[in-house]
């Protein structure tokens, strides 16, 4: 299916009204994965013409991604990868760990971005970051795109090498993500260390439902406590 190749609008909007000169595209990866981390990618371009066919990784195929992947790391200006652990996400929740990731990515950066482009519609980094988010930006924004691409094919490599061990689970073929051979593995054998067990879908899974995590919110603790929520009195 044709689709328009992105450009760099958003970038030079970004530069013109804000003064920003070093500005990042940033996308993430594995948000709804039910094993293996979340992974966010900050990737610099500048304003030059990017490598033929760079849109969002999802259009692409698996060869075509990595094939773009390996030019992408030569064309970039510069680009970091952070991620948020299956453990932490169940600690903290998805926005959190989202934000710590894409923190994580930034701050690896060899230059602090002057502003953000992110994917999506919910600025999930806030402040200190000057953020601007884009829907789509992943196939309208040549940073973001970048980003898209190089954090997918990252991730999915960091899968197929944690699978090795798990082999029943596939995750080399699925990503993490709750495909029918997961799902049968999971009702069979269990969550692995790299699932995400404080998720609803151990709630289905009643021989392993007992290792379920419960993530403790402050409100939760504040309770738990004997503290009273909402009022002040």
């Amino acid at each position: 299916m044709p689709y328009e190749p992105p450009t760099h609008t958003v970038e030079r909007s970004l530069r013109a009204t804000t003064g920003a000169k070093i500005v990042a595209g940033v996308d993430e990866v594995g948000r709804g994965a039910w094993a293996g981390p979340v992974s966010v990618c900050a990737a610099v371009t500048g304003l030059r013409r990017p490598p033929a066919g760079l849109t969002d990784s999802k259009l692409l195929t698996p060869k075509r991604r990595t094939d773009l992947a390996e030019v992408l790391g030569d064309w970039v200006t510069a680009y970091a990868l952070g991620h948020s652990s299956p453990e932490e996400i169940d600690a903290l929740g998805m926005t959190a760990a989202l934000r710590l990731a894409a923190v994580r990515a930034l701050e690896a950066l060899p230059v602090r971005p002057d502003a953000v482009i992110l994917d999506g519609k919910h600025d999930y980094l806030g402040a200190p970051w000057r953020v601007r988010t884009v829907i789509k930006g992943d196939q309208s924004c040549i940073a973001v795109a970048a980003a898209s691409v190089l954090a997918k094919v990252r991730r999915d490599a960091m899968m197929a090498e944690l699978g090795v061990d798990h082999a029943e689970f596939d995750f080399a073929g699925n990503a993490g993500y709750p495909s029918p051979t997961h799902r049968t593995a999971l009702e069979e054998y269990g969550p692995t260390p790299y699932h995400r067990v404080s998720w609803s879908y151990m709630d289905a899974l009643p021989r392993w439902r007992h290792l379920k995590k419960v993530r403790v919110t402050p409100e939760a603790a504040a309770l738990k406590a004997g503290g009273q929520l909402g009022f002040d009195f």
